[in-house]
């Protein structure tokens, strides 16, 4: 019988992750759909605290500034189109006035700062190793905010530009943070905008600094969220229309791959249970005073319960709250 798919194993972490840890995700717009899951789950999940960010010189400086407890001024601003923005974060901060976009910058990075003293995990997920300069002053951008592409110049980062980034963000990150492990995945994004030969070339950097590291240390993994994508499922079918970003039912065949082989086998149990109580949720009754639909409240709201009583530290206000537990 002829096989249509290449599937390759996914082996279990050495260290799995546990429902109890806090976890802090950066990186690209993969990274916020696994992040997005994560708390849909209700993991203890801070996502993107600078925005999508898709290089690794703008990631590892990002967590340079946790560590540093930088505080944003408007000298780090500039306006353009009516909004001021910032060049390391993502345009979710631009605001009509620099007061608001630095109360927003300033809340998340003090989130950041302070999850990074103590996170369990930190998740890195790079999209690409083309990063972007402005000419003026040759500073490294985090985001372009539709500047005009003349104002910038493209560099193709190397291996070894990316290997000494992360090396010194860990380095400091170690120091601060003695337990905490890296997981590095690469994004299975294809940025064709900058041509699908150098798509290829940018990953292939990536992936060559992430495994010198992960090969190099025992507290960093690596999780092949690219190679499901780009060489298991292998086929645009799994794509959005614009055949670039993985489609709702890759990122399942992923996030499956990623529970089986990163959650412990209780945050493996605890999934289905949580599942369970999302969909109760979102059930809309005909008649929401009917005696069925009370009875129906009754019986999650005893499941909340027991699920709080077993496993206290999850978060589960909402549905709490919607099965009028208190």
């Amino acid at each position: 019988m002829s096989n249509f798919r290449l599937t390759f194993p996914v082996e279990p972490i050495s260290t799995p992750i546990q429902y109890r840890d806090q976890l802090l995700l950066m990186g690209s717009c993969f990274a916020e759909e696994i992040g997005e899951r994560l708390q849909q789950f209700h993991f203890d999940a801070l996502v993107n605290p600078h925005g999508i960010l898709y290089n690794p010189i703008s990631i590892t400086e990002a967590l340079q500034r946790y560590l540093d407890g930088k505080q944003y001024t408007t000298e780090d601003l500039f306006q353009h189109n009516d909004l001021w923005h910032s060049w390391d974060h993502h345009s979710r901060f631009s605001a009509l006035s620099a007061e608001e976009t630095l109360l927003n910058i300033n809340t998340a990075a003090a989130a950041a700062a302070e999850r990074i003293e103590k996170a369990d995990w930190l998740f890195i997920t790079f999209g690409c190793a083309h990063a972007y300069t402005l000419k003026d002053n040759n500073r490294m951008v985090g985001n372009c905010h539709k500047v005009p592409a003349s104002s910038f110049h493209k560099k193709l980062l190397s291996p070894q530009d990316v290997i000494t980034a992360l090396d010194n963000m860990m380095h400091r990150l170690f120091f601060r943070n003695k337990d905490i492990k890296i997981m590095f995945t690469v994004s299975p994004v294809r940025y064709v905008r900058d041509g699908v030969v150098e798509n290829n070339l940018s990953k292939a950097v990536l992936l060559q600094a992430v495994h010198h590291l992960v090969n190099k240390f025992n507290r960093l993994f690596y999780f092949p969220a690219y190679e499901l994508v780009l060489d298991d499922l292998r086929d645009y079918r799994f794509y959005k229309d614009d055949l670039v970003h993985p489609n709702e039912t890759a990122v399942n065949y992923v996030w499956e791959h990623f529970t089986n082989s990163c959650l412990s086998p209780e945050g493996q149990k605890l999934l289905p249970a949580i599942e369970d109580l999302q969909r109760a949720m979102a059930h809309r009754p005909f008649n929401p005073k009917s005696p069925q639909h009370q009875q129906f409240l009754q019986t999650y709201a005893k499941k909340t319960r027991v699920l709080l009583e077993q496993h206290p530290y999850l978060k589960l206000e909402k549905e709490s709250a919607y099965f009028n537990l208190y």
